[in-house]
């Protein structure tokens, strides 16, 4: 038997509210950027990078890749992510 789920479904559970943490675009502000080890995930951060520092020019970028697309993002890595940065964007490649 075939499940076909309908995205545009309505939520089955409530909806958490979401408060913009990075309020001041204009602050200095770390932002991460998470390559997952797929074939171009580090290309495309590239062009997210690009277009971050155009849209945030007072941003920091840190880079990271975790390097094997099969496994989780490592604890130490993670921490570090936490600890340098204010946001982050993960990638998923191909």
């Amino acid at each position: 038997m075939v499940t076909y789920l309908d995205p545009r479904a309505a939520p089955g559970l409530p909806v958490d509210a979401y408060d913009l943490a990075l309020a001041d675009l204009d602050a200095p502000v770390t932002i991460g950027l998470l390559a997952n080890g797929f074939p171009d995930s580090v290309r495309f951060l590239d062009h997210v990078e690009t277009a971050l520092r155009a849209a945030l020019p007072a941003a920091n970028v840190r880079r990271y890749d975790k390097g094997d697309p099969t496994s989780v993002c490592p604890d130490e890595m993670a921490t570090t992510i936490v600890e340098e940065c204010e946001a982050v964007v993960a990638s998923y490649g191909h």
